[in-house]
């Protein structure tokens, strides 16, 4: 579940191995570039760690996070 903090929506994934979890990165990548909406997140091995934010709102969430965390749900 996504954990609302430090005025970031925050998730972590985990997956079976590195394939898996780069395979979810590039869907997200690809999401992300449509919306024009970017992630902060790092991939160790098999899990992916997300925080969304809107940097250009004053690093507050937004319906702009909370649309990209609905559609990245979709992933998993």
């Amino acid at each position: 579940m996504w954990e609302e903090k430090d005025n970031q929506l925050q998730r972590t994934f985990e997956f079976n191995d590195f394939s898996e979890a780069f395979a979810f990165m590039t869907r997200v990548a690809l999401a992300a570039e449509k919306l024009n909406h970017h992630p902060d997140w790092s991939n160790a091995y098999n899990k992916v760690t997300i925080a969304l934010t809107s940097h250009d709102a004053g690093h507050v969430v937004t319906e702009k996070d909370r649309k990209l965390a609905e559609i990245i749900d979709t992933f998993v």
